[in-house]
């Protein structure tokens, strides 16, 4: 599929039915290509979330086994202030 940066702006649903149906979509301004999208294909994810580290990266604190009250302690001196 063939868009321009106004089809981008005007209509977005249209271009992203084109993703979803597996199309590459060429993004043109003024005439000149300046961006191909490609559908992403779902084995191909290059990172996994869970496996990046930022999930569980405070684990062992012990102050943090709450983390409801852990924020109402550090909010707590903050109104106390006014």
């Amino acid at each position: 599929m063939k868009a321009t940066f106004l089809d981008l702006r005007r209509r977005p649903g249209k271009i992203m039915e084109a993703i979803e149906r597996k199309e590459k979509v060429t993004l043109s301004k003024r005439g000149q290509v300046v961006a191909k999208i490609v559908p992403q294909e779902q084995e191909e994810r290059p990172w996994d979330l869970k496996k990046t580290g930022a999930f569980g990266l405070w684990k062992d604190r012990g102050d943090m086994k709450d983390p409801g009250q852990y924020v109402r302690k550090m909010r707590k001196g903050r109104f106390s202030d006014l």
